[in-house]
């Protein structure tokens, strides 16, 4: 597991928009909220990318960007975002390299059955590439305002 103090895991990912979006990108620019979710178009998966799309502004004005993740591809992120209007980049990470460099690939247990999945989880990255906060198997309701006041907090 990921914690804070690490340095955060490069990334060169395609978006919905299919151009190449790198974390290289970022360094010394602008802090990062990147976070993985299980599916695209899921109820919690929804909820949150709304939630993030919402505040996006306040991100940005405290120069943060935000990245969902998932290992859904670049056409099913276009779909997902433009079906609820959502404002943040979403980046297919089809082949699950980054999900298991940032150690949310995992085994998951759901009617008695076991499967690998995406653990819902959040990470805030600075602007020297260095995670400032880790968090593991989060929930999704009014996730994005309390990742907003930990960023206000760096």
């Amino acid at each position: 597991m990921l914690k804070p103090g690490d340095l955060a895991p490069e990334f060169e990912l395609p978006s919905a928009d299919l151009d190449m979006v790198q974390s290289s990108d970022f360094t010394g620019k602008s802090n990062l909220v990147i976070y993985f979710y299980p599916k695209d178009d899921t109820p919690g998966c929804t909820l949150e990318a709304i939630e993030f799309s919402d505040l996006l502004d306040e991100f940005i004005a405290l120069e943060t960007e935000v990245l969902g993740v998932s290992r859904d591809n670049c056409l099913s992120h276009g779909d997902f975002r433009d079906k609820h209007g959502l404002t943040i980049r979403l980046l297919a990470d089809i082949d699950g390299v980054l999900c298991e460099a940032y150690d949310v690939w995992r085994e998951k247990e759901a009617h008695g059955e076991k499967r690998m999945g995406i653990l819902r989880s959040t990470f805030i990255v600075d602007k020297l590439g260095v995670i400032r906060h880790a968090l593991y198997d989060i929930k999704p309701k009014a996730h994005a305002a309390h990742i907003l006041e930990l960023v206000r907090a760096l």
